[in-house]
């Protein structure tokens, strides 16, 4: 069943890989077909995008045939992340590398989400990257079945607190994504992307979903260590990162509903939020701790 994980592993790659570039291809050719549109006709809005059929409609259908791909990589980790949990007989997150293809399979799964609920195929090319880098960092760490270290052994424990965990960091990484759309919006306007208004909105409703799950994160991460290491809290670097990380969203909430905070100011600060979400994961590898078996 390992050898299945790691071929449906590898399909996902290519798949997402392919993904990107297509996504890629499909915003450069957008931007080709609403400048030829409005130098011909005297000037297109952002919403009157020719269609397939003119001169760039060819490659603009390449967007959909990047959401096909990357539905596809997302059935692959899906199956990759099954076929593992098979071998292992727990959940597959005990590892760096279990979890950084949990944690590409979640941002695959909530961009799907939001192209499906926003229409918004640019983002793709933001958000597909961070989950393509992930997936080739778990290629380059050991991959081989082991047994769970002590701290690991609650198979319950361990798969619903990485679970809210992935659906948190896949949240957060849409809204970096179009936190970074906003500030090119903000910057130069470009008819070819979506409106810094709408931008702005999607950012806060993922961040909606995912700070009561990175709440929850927290909530499980402090009684899965009572049960292994006897006590609630204990200030390890993962922990803190964790505390920071949710403090950093919760503050970006905080600005934009109770002080009225919009556009570039709440921007920056969920790129700050996604920094530390990727050093919460990454942390542990450098900074030790009583996480400092997640690096294996």
């Amino acid at each position: 069943m390992d050898k299945m994980s790691q071929y449906s592993f590898v399909a996902a790659l290519i798949s997402i890989a392919l993904a990107t570039i297509l996504y890629v291809l499909f915003a450069f050719a957008t931007r080709r077909a609403v400048v030829a549109a409005t130098a011909s006709a005297g000037g297109l809005s952002g919403t009157d995008l020719p269609v397939a059929g003119t001169r760039f409609g060819g490659l603009r259908e390449l967007g959909g045939y990047g959401t096909t791909l990357a539905a596809l990589g997302f059935a692959f980790l899906t199956f990759s992340l099954i076929f593992r949990a098979i071998a292992t007989g727990h959940g597959p997150f005990a590892t760096m590398y279990e979890f950084a293809i949990a944690f590409g399979w979640g941002i695959v799964g909530v961009y799907l989400g939001f192209e499906w609920r926003y229409r918004l195929r640019a983002l793709g090319a933001l958000v597909l990257p961070v989950a393509l880098v992930l997936l080739y960092y778990a290629s380059t760490v050991r991959s081989n079945v082991q047994p769970l270290v002590p701290a690991l052994q609650n198979n319950l424990l361990l798969t619903v607190h990485v679970a809210v965990a992935i659906v948190a960091y896949g949240t957060f990484a849409v809204s970096f994504g179009a936190a970074i759309l906003y500030l090119f919006q903000e910057s130069t306007p470009l008819a070819w992307l979506p409106p810094p208004a709408q931008l702005d909105d999607v950012a806060y409703r993922a961040v909606v979903i995912g700070f009561p799950f990175m709440a929850l994160v927290i909530v499980l991460g402090a009684v899965w260590a009572d049960v292994a290491w006897g006590r609630y809290w204990s200030w390890d670097p993962k922990e803190t990162a964790s505390l920071v990380t949710w403090l950093i969203y919760g503050g970006y909430l905080h600005a934009r509903t109770l002080r009225g905070w919009r556009g570039t100011r709440t921007s920056i600060l969920l790129l700050l939020g996604f920094v530390a979400t990727l050093f919460t994961y990454f942390g542990n590898l450098f900074l030790g701790g009583l996480h400092s078996y997640a690096g294996l």
